[in-house]
């Protein structure tokens, strides 16, 4: 058998990621864990008809999560890890769209209770 030819234009990504254009690739993204928890929530307020859409941004200084009522407007809430916060105020945040901060703390799942009074939906 012969050996795969490599092609002379291959990149090396690890090195191309550390940075883009001269600045520094994203340091901040979510866990698996954090990710899941935020998309159950998201899932359920879907299924209540209040969201419809999601964003992922992610930079050097946090991680956004981006709700939206319809895709063409801002966010109705804005789900942000910021890891520098982390013993000041807590890194998770929510935030309006108006940029207004409704909750912030150290545990996710306690700061993401902030949508419990909005959640209308019964189980049998």
């Amino acid at each position: 058998m012969s050996q795969p030819k490599s092609p002379a234009n291959l990149v090396d990504l690890t090195a191309h990621r550390r940075t883009v254009q001269g600045s520094a690739v994203p340091d901040v993204t979510f866990q698996r864990q954090e990710l899941e928890r935020i998309l159950n929530l998201y899932s359920f307020m879907v299924a209540a008809g209040e969201w419809r859409d999601y964003a992922l941004d992610f930079m050097s200084d946090r991680a956004v999560f981006s709700v939206y009522r319809r895709a063409r407007e801002v966010p109705l809430y804005q789900i942000v890890k910021e890891p520098k916060l982390a013993r000041k105020q807590g890194e998770w945040s929510v935030v309006t769209g108006d940029g207004q901060t409704l909750k912030r703390g150290r545990d996710l799942a306690v700061v993401l209770r902030v949508f419990d009074r909005q959640l209308r939906i019964v189980r049998d």
